[in-house]
């Protein structure tokens, strides 16, 4: 990674006049919301970075709690899976339901998502997080078909460094630098922080940086980013058996110690804004190397990307109306390779249809254009309306590295009826879209405010769901998924209210062949709301949310699981709350109370098996020792409960990520 690294500041080099004299620093803001590129008018919910320092997240899941209808489930380690006003995703697609931007740009390209793109991005440091929750694909495009995450880059203003301890050894140190000089202004955010893990060889490595320059151009501002991570996991797999979350020898045990995940990432990006003009050319790059652990045989893959795009974007109003129109342009280059090291042990089938050998090895170069637009149109003082449109193509040039078919690594045929890893003949695919986003929004009250919504959402096949094939299937052929959203909601100083009715179709799985198809249908219905309340120096928030996730169609799927129209989707609970209560005496020292909870909710499709949920005690503590000086605690499942981060039902087992018992961690920090 040094290499790309070192490109990396030369190119943010050559993006930043650094040298320029300018006016001062303060007047630079060039990045925008998701909120705002949407019109507003709709569900966002912000976690600032003081809020975040305050938390001091070990994992995602631990931020994105208090947002109401969001369900980052913990993984292994720094994995995770999503569910933003849907079930928690999983298989080779569920990570594009999702967009993940950084300071308002894709972290990935399109069609090469990654199923923990979360621990891609530096939440430890972010100078806040947003959260957009609905299809928000008439600004952003493909992959935010269920919602967007957006991580603000943080600039630092002064120099601090901070070293924290936990149970299971767990360390920390962060770092934090910045500094103006000749109108420029520097900020240097780094961490790593290591784990042995709470259960057997589970342990990880990680180290996170991100650098900003601020600065002008003439009349031009300018805000360059460059972000790198790196991570290296011991992963744990499921643990077997109805309940074994709560059993003491099995919640810490580990039936794949071999497991691990290798990833880094790196990438760069500069924000150009004079007038009603905003440009940002970015650049990206990341390797990922991993035991698939899960699968029967065990194959590694390994799988990179380089890619680089522009957005770019001219707004400008006269009147009542006001708009902004665009457009972005994306290219990557991209592979995959999967390689079984020695013979599938089991019964004759499973060794006979998974060899050994190379299964993938594949490259694809993609296109991506889209122009977009909005408008907003004030009928009132009052009243508003706002619309927004964007159509997108995706193209992808897939060349395949190795035999075309199902054969073996060496051209021969597998028994049984052929191997199961099937490799298509190289070609190319195309996907165009289009998506639009029309609120109708009125004022009342000074901050209060009335909305209703109508939104359309996409996402393209991902790569490997179109080339990584099964035995039988030649070629996947697959439409965009696409989702429509009706939504109305209320919103004031303190309180957020939200009614959603979501329609899905072209939904991809895999069938009771082993085919990737895209007919798969669902409906989602939901009440999320968020308040808060200020009682002298107590702090009150609730974010809660009620919701079903049905299907809507019926199939036999792969593995034997039956989908029934009506049955509730699975992994996605009904209830889901959190609860904080905050304390602060003095400006010294303030201590937080916090109470989450996950409702009881289905595992398998066929709605036979079921997790009950649970509900979790935590608490947090800051004290301040003079102006330099700042220690902190927390201690998380204060109530030792036993209970699953995630639960599932496949093959014929429960199975479960076991949640951690009380742990605690206790900190320095100090300012230099």
């Amino acid at each position: 990674m040094r290499a790309e690294l070192g490109a990396a500041l030369l190119a943010l080099c050559w993006a930043a006049p650094c040298l320029a004299a300018n006016p001062p620093v303060e007047e630079v803001l060039v990045v925008e919301t998701i909120a705002g590129r949407l019109g507003g008018a709709g569900s966002a919910s912000w976690i600032d970075g003081e809020e975040l320092a305050e938390i001091r997240p070990v994992h995602i899941h631990e931020a994105l709690a208090r947002v109401p209808g969001v369900w980052m489930a913990r993984g292994s380690g720094q994995e995770s899976l999503t569910a933003i006003r849907s079930a928690v995703l999983t298989g080779a697609g569920a990570c594009g339901a999702f967009l993940h931007l950084e300071d308002g740009l894709p972290i990935r390209p399109a069609g090469f998502c990654n199923l923990n793109n979360p621990f891609e991005l530096n939440i430890e440091q972010a100078g806040g997080i947003e959260l957009w929750r609905g299809p928000a694909s008439a600004a952003l495009g493909g992959n935010a078909l269920h919602g967007a995450l957006n991580l603000r880059t943080p600039d630092p203003a002064g120099r601090q460094v901070a070293i924290e301890g936990g149970a299971h050894g767990y360390y920390r140190m962060s770092g934090v630098f910045g500094a103006v000089a000749g109108g420029h202004g520097f900020g240097l955010s780094a961490n790593g922080s290591h784990w042995n893990g709470y259960r057997d060889e589970t342990g990880y490595g990680q180290q996170k940086l991100s650098f900003v320059h601020r600065g002008a151009l003439g009349a031009w501002q300018v805000r360059n980013t460059l972000n790198a991570t790196n991570l290296n996991q011991e992963t744990g797999g499921y643990v077997l058996g109805r309940k074994a979350y709560a059993d003491p020898a099995r919640r810490r045990g580990n039936p794949n110690p071999e497991a691990y995940r290798d990833a880094w990432a790196l990438r760069i990006a500069s924000h150009w804004r004079k007038d009603g003009w905003r440009i940002s050319p970015y650049l990206r790059r990341s390797r990922m190397q991993f035991l698939q652990h899960f699968l029967p045989g065990q194959p590694k893959e390994a799988n990179e990307q380089t890619s680089g795009g522009l957005l770019a974007s001219h707004g400008s109003g006269r009147g009542a109306f006001a708009g902004r129109f665009g457009l972005q342009l994306e290219y990557m280059r991209a592979s995959l390779v999967e390689i079984q090291e020695g013979p599938t042990p089991g019964s004759p089938f499973l060794t006979e249809t998974r060899p050994p050998g190379r299964h993938y090895d594949y490259g694809v170069d993609s296109l991506m254009a889209a122009l977009f637009g909005d408008l907003d149109w004030r009928l009132s003082d009052r009243l508003r309306l706002a619309l927004g449109l964007r159509a997108e193509r995706l193209e992808y040039y897939y060349r395949n590295r190795h035999l075309v078919g199902n054969s073996r690594d060496d051209g021969s045929a597998c028994g049984f009826g052929g191997c199961l890893y099937t490799r298509p003949a190289s070609g190319k695919d195309a996907f165009a879209e289009l998506a639009g986003r029309l609120a109708i929004e009125r004022s009342f009250g000074g901050t209060g405010r009335a909305y209703l919504a109508l939104a359309t959402g996409f996402r393209p096949p991902q790569i490997t769901e179109l080339y990584r094939l099964q035995r039988g299937q030649t070629r996947a052929d697959l439409d965009s998924e696409r989702l429509t959203s009706l939504e109305a909601g209320l919103q004031g100083a303190n309180l957020s209210f939200a009614l959603f009715r979501q329609r899905a179709r072209n939904q991809i799985f895999r069938d009771a062949s082993g085919f990737n198809v895209g007919d798969g249908r669902t409906r989602s219905v939901g009440a999320e709301l968020a308040w808060e309340w200020r009682p002298g120096r107590h702090l009150f928030r609730l974010a809660a949310s009620h919701a079903r996730h049905e299907y809507d169609f019926s199939r036999l799927a792969s593995g034997g699981e039956r989908i029934e129209k009506g049955n509730a989707l699975d992994t996605a609970p009904r209830w889901m709350g959190n609860l904080r209560w905050r304390y602060q005496p003095s400006a010294a020292w303030h201590s937080e109370l916090e109470l989450g909870y996950i409702g009881k909710h289905y595992i398998d499709a066929a709605n036979a098996h079921s997790y009950p949920g649970h509900a979790v005690l935590n608490w947090r503590g800051t004290l301040r020792l003079g102006a330099r000086l700042r220690l902190f605690a927390r201690i998380l499942n204060l109530l030792d409960e036993r209970y699953a981060d995630r639960a599932d039902f496949a093959f014929g087992n429960y199975r479960y990520f076991p949640a951690m018992p009380r742990h605690g961690y206790l900190g320095i920090e100090l300012n230099l």
